[in-house]
């Protein structure tokens, strides 16, 4: 009669002893997977991080190929492809000279009027929104003709702040103007600039719209400068030397050896001098992260 007993006790015993084990394992599985995860986002910090520094290569190789070198032809800040090799990584390269830009806060009404007006928007609110883009940076309360817009539209349009009547700081400042929309925002930022010193854009640099709103027949000069593309790297012809406002926005795409994709760019500058060991000042630095 004693022996039921005792096969429920070593039955009861087993299954503690089955509880416990899949609790030990579950509880190993869990570190596992714990260390897992840390070990995956380390790397990933560490892919990310190599991107970047590369990226940052890429900038610093960018602005040693602009200057003049008997050896080899220039690269050019026009916004034509180039192609580096660094550490087993592949860096496109795309640098454009800012002074091939609009400057916001120098332009007049006429050339953003027909800029706009080069990104198919309709005339009338092109000269509406160029007007309202001179409006957000002057300092007086008064519109010019055809368009603009002060306080008193902004709060028509049910917005709780006005033009700021100063300098564009940023140029993401500008989505905040009356009329610009997001995709038209999109559209103009690539040929915008705040750091330009001069009012009209250098066509040498400049891209399509930028030429149309300049009177220049674009198609007939990006054609021409397709043609000098062709043989830039042609060893036999003499090499130029590339000129330009000594400001350029530098665009670098790494792809390493396992396809992770990172984006840098940078708006530098040339120093005046290489005092300290700096060739160049950056004035902007946009980081974009790593993916596959």
């Amino acid at each position: 009669m004693t022996a039921v007993p005792a096969r429920r006790q070593r039955g009861a015993a087993l299954v503690l002893v089955l509880w416990l084990i899949a609790l030990l394992t579950a509880l190993v599985g869990a570190f596992a997977l714990s260390a897992r995860i840390e070990q995956l986002q380390q790397r990933v910090q560490d892919d990310t991080g190599r991107a970047q520094e590369i990226g940052r290569a890429g900038v610093a190789y960018a602005m040693s190929r602009l200057r003049a070198d008997s050896a080899r032809p220039p690269w050019q800040p026009d916004g034509r492809p180039y192609r580096w090799q660094f550490d087993g990584a592949k860096v496109d390269i795309r640098i454009e000279d800012e002074g091939g830009k609009i400057n916001l806060n120098l332009a007049d009404a006429a050339l953003l009027e027909g800029f706009l007006r080069a990104l198919q928007v309709d005339p009338q609110q092109a000269t509406q929104l160029a007007g309202a883009i001179i409006d957000w940076r002057d300092a007086d309360d008064l519109s010019p003709a055809g368009g603009g817009a002060e306080l008193g539209d902004y709060v028509a349009a049910g917005l709780p702040y006005g033009p700021r009547n100063a300098r564009f700081e940023t140029l993401g400042e500008l989505q905040r103007v009356l009329g610009i929309s997001p995709a038209l925002y999109r559209q103009m930022r690539p040929m915008l600039t705040l750091h330009s010193r001069q009012s009209r854009p250098d066509g040498r640099f400049a891209r399509g719209p930028v030429l149309t709103a300049l009177g220049l027949d674009a198609a007939l000069v990006l054609a021409q400068r397709e043609q000098e593309w062709s043989g830039a790297d042609d060893p036999s012809r003499p090499a130029s030397i590339a000129t330009g406002s000594g400001t350029y926005s530098i665009d670098c795409r790494v792809t390493d050896d396992r396809g992770r994709i990172a984006s840098s760019r940078a708006v530098v500058r040339n120093a005046q001098s290489v005092a300290m060991g700096r060739a160049y000042t950056v004035l902007e630095w946009e980081q974009g992260m790593a993916s596959q």
